[in-house]
């Protein structure tokens, strides 16, 4: 996925105040100076960068293991005169990564993943058949569009974690990106660094960062955002993709109001639909979801993360942006569940 989780970098739950900084040693260096010469392009320049905090006594988990699963309901497609008709998604993923302490708080975080998407809905009378035959019946759903999209890709990382959140990092996720057929077409490299670095000591915090992949709209893109620690209990991580107001009430509530941006591209296999545009062979379709909600998150039963969150997907657009062509739907509700384990 192209989500980072930087802003949970400076989590108030163990409210400890950062250790007194000392002087990186080369290694350090070397990979900051590597950090702002790739976003550098981006950003045309980025604010100097701290030394990193020494180390904690504190251990950092080694094992990661995420999943979740969000459903999103049944709302119109608004393009080409409702010939696409209507349709809701159902989204799931799980991964599994492993950290290998490399020096001080740097980690190198090796794992895999699996994300799906299953498309459903209707377009009534529109429906359509392969082209040619007749009595091939229906391709993908019944408008033509993919009805499912999936990835198997590796995770490969090299971070400074601190206090189990990493600070700084970058990422390349390599894998098969596709509907039914994983072939050599299908394979991309999505990729994202980021750096965190104190405004304001002990009260904000400024991140920088970018990411892309080889089949995105565009190639490459810049992220980041502010973080500002208002009380030990509330603090906003304006941090894009997914920004959020955060409440912790206790070491064991975390409330959130939270957005996500989430941007993929997979090779399809034959479109066919009743756009004339978007009857093309073996397409690359960026697929995107923008939403906000409402997040609530339990602790107390350790080592795991148990998140409800229920709000609106504003907007579900498939992008055929190489074919100039795409199809967006209208807002509908969302609910998602997930559990995050560290060890």
């Amino acid at each position: 996925m192209l989500y980072t989780e930087i802003a949970s970098f400076i989590r108030i739950q163990d409210r400890q105040p950062l250790l007194a900084p000392k002087p990186m040693n080369s290694l350090r260096l070397a990979l900051t100076a590597l950090f702002f010469s790739a976003i550098s392009p981006v950003f045309g320049g980025a604010p100097e960068l701290e030394p990193a905090p020494s180390p904690t006594e504190e251990k950092n988990s080694t094992e990661i293991f995420d999943y979740e699963t969000t459903y999103t309901g049944n709302s119109d497609y608004k393009d080409y005169r409702g010939k696409f008709g209507d349709g809701d998604s159902l989204y799931n993923d799980i991964s599994y990564a492993h950290r290998f302490l490399i020096t001080g708080n740097w980690y190198l975080r090796l794992g895999v993943e699996y994300e799906r998407f299953d498309f459903g809905g209707d377009n009534g009378s529109n429906r359509l058949a392969v082209p040619g035959c007749l009595s091939c019946g229906i391709i993908g759903s019944n408008n033509g569009l993919p009805d499912h999209l999936q990835t198997i890709h590796a995770l490969v990382a090299y971070e400074y974690i601190f206090k189990d959140h990493a600070g700084a990092g970058i990422e390349l996720d390599p894998g098969i990106y596709f509907e039914d057929h994983a072939s050599g077409d299908a394979f991309d490299i999505p990729w994202k660094v980021w750096v965190t670095f104190p405004l304001k000591k002990d009260k904000i915090f400024g991140v920088i960062g970018a990411g892309g992949s080889l089949n995105s709209n565009p190639i490459a893109a810049p992220g980041g955002g502010l973080i500002w620690l208002f009380t030990d209990h509330l603090r906003l991580e304006g941090v894009f993709p997914k920004p959020a107001l955060v409440y912790n009430p206790n070491d064991d509530w975390e409330f959130r109001i939270a957005g996500n941006l989430y941007y993929e591209s997979f090779r399809t296999d034959n479109v066919y639909t009743p756009a004339a545009k978007l009857v093309v062979h073996d397409p690359v379709v960026q697929y995107s979801e923008d939403r906000a909600g409402l997040q609530a998150t339990y602790s107390h039963f350790k080592p795991f993360d148990i998140t409800l969150d229920v709000g609106c997907t504003f907007r579900r657009d498939f992008d055929f942006f190489r074919a100039e062509a795409a199809v967006k739907t209208d807002p509908a509700p969302y609910v998602r569940f997930a559990v995050e384990a560290k060890f």
